[in-house]
């Protein structure tokens, strides 16, 4: 937490994004939105986005603090209601929920992404749940946390959503509940709930659920002398949670997110290890600061975890080291040199060292910002992604006691790879070719560009305009569509120079936009969002 300020100077590049980063606009009520272009009638739904809104805030003392880290930025949520009025969409509205906002001054500014871990370590009075700093992923509808009352009602409303539960989750083992309609936040609950052996501190934000069976997949971590991972099940017959297996010989990570396949969960335990068992956050109070140094002689571990079968972890691989946020997809298929077995093929997202862990203070990030001019050359090259695909060999065959090696099969360059990557929602747990994302030309200090990859020819196609900073696109598929890229993209856009935000609909067949959605506000930067169809009927896919 710091108290300081950052002399102004004009935008690096010619490229504002100092708006996104510093918001503290809400919209209560619901707001019709001015509709341009041809949206598809099948986007008809409710498009839910999360993250950071401001990262300053008054206190009762009449000063202002800071938070340095955009991981840290006060959590906002914003809901896109996409009314389908006859062939096409013709309207949309939007509702913004600044977590907090109303109770600022009452706010600890530093229990923020890398600091709230530390009410896991120490009990203490629960502070009211809009004063609780969670927003990184959202969970639509998910099994064994699911709100029975706000259900009830959905199923006997005339014009419900089918949305009954909404769930904030981040990388520490809680998750808060959100009105889905009205975003008030409504209480927070630990992994604990699901099953008494869930009782460390840490998670990925990034649930794994099951396209068939609606399943949910996670790990908890419990940090100590001996740090345990507990990979869980949780099923959506009967919201009941299963221990799959307990993992005692890999380092604590940072792990943002993890794998899956239709028959095995994968524990990817890259390089962003925590110094001393983890036991390090105690004394920095922070996550960042407790994380090791990088280092390259210390390899990748992959634990595949049996999801179907009870038989726990099956087998073990390594490779050279890298840090990631975000996979991608994977699959099982026939081995290439034997048919009898099965290899499993992973997509990542993934950086050569933590360096970009650094780059994402604000004052790196913010186009005003003289310290932004530190991250050009070298430095900014350091925090490069890449799109990587691995292969995990005879996966059926391979022990667990001798670890095997995740052959790297592809590396895309820098320019045609991107992060917050998603796929057609379709393909998860099958064969996947083409990944959409964000991408980083180095045209602005944060990204630049919406990036399509085809992982079979290896080529790109991007959406880029001057001085507009795209987020996470979310594929909506065409349901009459039979291609993997017959659909649209949805991405809440930044027009810099006009300060105001808009939700684009790009083809994500040919990359051209095909309508968009004008707001009269900014939406700040945010991590993840979640889709839900019109019609949903149980729950949402987490990937």
């Amino acid at each position: 937490m710091t108290n300081n300020s950052t002399t102004p100077t004009k935008h690096f590049n010619d490229w504002p994004n100092d708006a996104g980063f510093d918001v503290f606009h809400e919209e209560r009520e619901p707001v019709e939105l001015t509709v341009s272009g041809e949206i598809p009638s099948y986007v008809s739904g409710t498009l839910y986005r999360t993250g950071p809104g401001g990262y300053q805030v008054k206190t009762a003392k009449g000063t202002t603090y800071s938070v340095d880290h955009w991981f840290d930025g006060f959590s906002q949520n914003h809901r896109f209601q996409i009314i389908q009025t006859g062939s096409s969409t013709q309207r949309i509205r939007e509702t913004g929920n600044m977590v907090g906002f109303s109770f600022g001054q009452k706010r600890d500014p530093c229990m923020s992404f890398f600091k709230k871990v530390m009410t896991m370590f120490i009990p203490g009075p629960n502070p009211p749940p809009e004063q609780i700093n969670i927003g990184v992923t959202l969970s639509i509808n998910p099994p064994g946390l699911s709100d029975p009352q706000t259900a009830e009602r959905q199923r006997h409303a005339a014009h419900g959503s089918g949305i009954h539960t909404l769930l904030a989750k981040t990388d520490a083992a809680v998750l808060r509940h959100i009105e889905p309609e009205t975003l008030e936040p409504k209480g927070v609950v630990s992994q604990a709930v699901l099953h008494p052996k869930l009782t460390g501190p840490l998670s990925a934000a990034h649930t794994k659920s099951d396209p068939v069976t609606g399943d949910i997949f996670n790990y908890n971590l419990a940090l100590g002398r001996r740090p345990t991972y507990r990979v869980f099940r949780v099923s959506a017959a009967t919201g009941q949670t299963e221990i799959l297996a307990t993992i005692t010989d890999a380092p604590p990570a940072y792990l943002h997110s993890s794998i899956l396949t239709e028959n095995y969960f994968i524990l990817c335990v890259w390089n962003s290890h925590y110094a001393r068992g983890g036991t390090k956050i105690l004394w920095e109070k922070n996550v960042l600061d407790a994380i090791s140094p990088f280092d390259v002689t210390k390899k990748t571990l992959w634990y595949v975890v049996d999801r179907k079968h009870g038989k726990g972890i099956v087998a073990k691989y390594e490779c050279d080291p890298f840090f990631c946020f975000h996979t991608v997809n994977a699959w099982e298929e026939p081995s290439p040199t034997d048919p009898s077995h099965t290899d499993i093929v992973a997509d990542l997202s993934v950086y050569k060292n933590l360096d970009v862990l650094k780059r994402f203070y604000y004052n790196n990030l913010k186009s005003s910002s003289s310290a932004s001019l530190n991250y050009v050359g070298e430095k900014r090259i350091s925090c490069d992604v890449f799109l990587r695909r691995w292969r995990l060999s005879s996966v059926d065959s391979a022990s667990p006691l001798k670890p095997q090696e995740a052959v790297t099969e592809h590396t895309a360059e820098h320019n045609d790879s991107c992060d917050l990557p998603v796929v057609n929602p379709r393909f998860l747990t099958k064969r996947s070719r083409f990944i959409y994302g964000v991408g980083d030309h180095y045209l602005s200090t944060f990204f630049d560009c919406l990036v399509k990859y085809d992982m079979e020819t290896h080529t790109a196609s991007y959406f880029s305009i001057q001085g507009d900073s795209p987020g996470e696109p979310i594929f909506v598929p065409d349901p009459q569509g039979t291609a993997e890229d017959d659909g649209v993209l949805l991405s809440v856009v930044l027009d810099g120079y006009a300060e105001k935000s808009y939700l684009l609909v790009l083809d994500a067949r040919t990359m051209k936009e095909v309508g968009r959605a004008s707001m009269e506000c900014v939406v700040g930067f945010g991590f993840h969002g979640a889709y839900a169809s019109q019609a949903i009927d149980g729950p949402g896919t987490d990937i």
